[in-house]
């Protein structure tokens, strides 16, 4: 059977919605906070704004909670924490929920010892630097890639600041100087994003010999002090410091986590979208060289913990059906498995088990939801659909679907805005009919309420 037979109606987008900002990342690169961490997979803090501005206005009376369940690094909490709310986040990547934390913990950062720990580093790295000293610290022996990650040079200076790191007293102020490195450590490198993580060899890019790493380091701390200061100044506005709280878990072990059930006043979250996107692979990098993780692989990256997990992790597994009924769905699911079966894994028999992991975990997060939501409360969450193997899969509206089988209101779907992706979702000979119509890819954001 081809892909063209079974392919759902070409569906166009309505006109983007009236009254909401664009949700790309892109949009935070000059916000106080936001800025520090570079970050794909998330959305504008206007964005934020807006929800909240539209669904939990200034002046709502009562302790109010914000739960961003897939928190990345922080963009709900901080804005609704500059709002005086309460907030709490769930997030696997110990990367993301470090910077996360660090955002909300700004408040108890002391600036001067900041400052002083700022300038130490930088008369130790010219220390170190001029001479013909070795470092103590040394590579991570799990991280490997088809290119050395650091050059040589490069990578001297890298150990020279994980050694610096390692003494510094105040735990907060040694986690400010992880993260900082974190975020700056692939423009040092000989790998890029592009979005993805990709050798600079791939996109045509020279490898990085040399890097002033201390100076790159060193302005990424400054801008982060004076954020900090930001912040300071900004929670001294509030009536009263609220409480956030960001926990390095999955949503779905959040039984074990908030035991209270309908408080949470809302939701303000992006899970991951039906495209495999690779979150671990994309801060390997990050998760081996600050000792989140250990031996080869994405240890300690949580990918099998992972909403909807990843093709790589099911595509040989059996058939994996759907835990709850859904007749669209199944029929969904059938007319994948029939494409492309002489692939095996590689074609719609092991799409078919990644599409049915991807909503099976939506149910159960549906559930969750509809326990820690107060009644009337809304979450809004942002999707984009998806073309597997020549085969439209509108999450947002199957998303909403089950919701209202688990009990919740589909209220609305937001259009966001079209948009174009790269050739690895559209035109990957593992994911698409060659023979298929294009589809239209759009993001959208989909309003439940308890």
């Amino acid at each position: 059977m081809s892909s063209a037979a079974v392919q759902s109606a070409l569906f166009e987008p309505p006109k983007v919605t009236a009254g909401f900002r664009d949700p790309a990342f892109s949009k935070n690169r000059d916000l106080p906070l936001h800025r520090w961490v570079p970050w794909v997979a998330g959305f504008s803090a206007h964005f934020v704004e807006d929800c909240l501005d539209h669904y939990l206005p200034r002046g709502s009376r009562g302790q109010r909670w914000v739960l961003d369940p897939f928190a990345g690094v922080g963009t709900t909490l901080v804005q609704a924490y500059l709002r005086g709310l309460n907030v709490i986040g769930f997030e696997i990547n110990p990367y993301a929920a470090l910077a996360a934390r660090l955002k909300l913990e700004t408040r108890s950062v002391s600036t001067i010892a900041f400052a002083r720990a700022i300038s130490a580093f930088e008369r130790f790295m010219e220390r170190h630097s001029t001479n013909g000293s070795v470092p103590h610290s040394v590579p991570p022996s799990g991280f490997s890639g088809r290119t050395l990650l650091f050059s040589p040079k490069v990578e001297r200076k890298i150990l020279f600041v994980l050694d610096f790191v390692e003494h510094i007293e105040d735990t907060r102020i040694r986690d400010l100087f992880r993260l900082a490195l974190g975020s700056v450590m692939i423009s040092v490198s000989n790998y890029s994003y592009e979005p993805s993580l990709t050798r600079r060899a791939a996109v045509d890019k020279p490898d990085i010999e040399d890097a002033p790493v201390s100076n790159v380091l060193a302005d990424k701390l400054r801008l982060m002090l004076d954020d900090t200061r930001w912040m300071q100044n900004a929670l001294r506005e509030l009536a009263k410091t609220p409480t956030a709280d960001v926990i390095p878990a999955s949503i779905f072990v959040a039984k074990e986590h908030l035991a209270r059930p309908g408080f949470v006043s809302l939701v303000v979250t992006s899970p991951p979208y039906l495209n495999n996107y690779h979150y671990p692979r994309n801060t390997r990098p990050q998760l081996h060289w600050l000792g989140f993780a250990s031996g080869k692989g994405y240890n300690g990256g949580y990918e099998n913990d992972s909403f909807g997990k990843f093709w790589q992790t099911v595509r040989s597994s059996d058939p994996i059906d759907l835990t709850f009924n859904h007749a669209g769905l199944e029929r969904t699911l059938h007319a994948l498995r029939q494409l492309n079966a002489d692939q095996g894994p590689y074609g719609g028999p092991g799409w078919a088990n990644y599409v049915a992991t991807y909503f099976n975990d939506t149910e159960k997060f549906c559930h969750i939801l509809g326990r820690l939501l107060k009644p009337g409360a809304f979450a809004v969450i942002v999707l984009g659909n998806s073309v597997i193997q020549g085969l439209e899969v509108k999450t947002d509206q199957l998303f909403g679907e089950i919701a209202e089988r688990c009990g919740l209101k589909f209220c609305e779907t937001l259009m966001l805005r079209k948009k174009r992706t790269g050739s690895s979702i559209i035109q990957s000979s593992v994911r698409v009919d060659k023979a298929a119509t294009k589809v239209v890819l759009y993001e959208s954001a989909i309003v439940l309420q308890k």
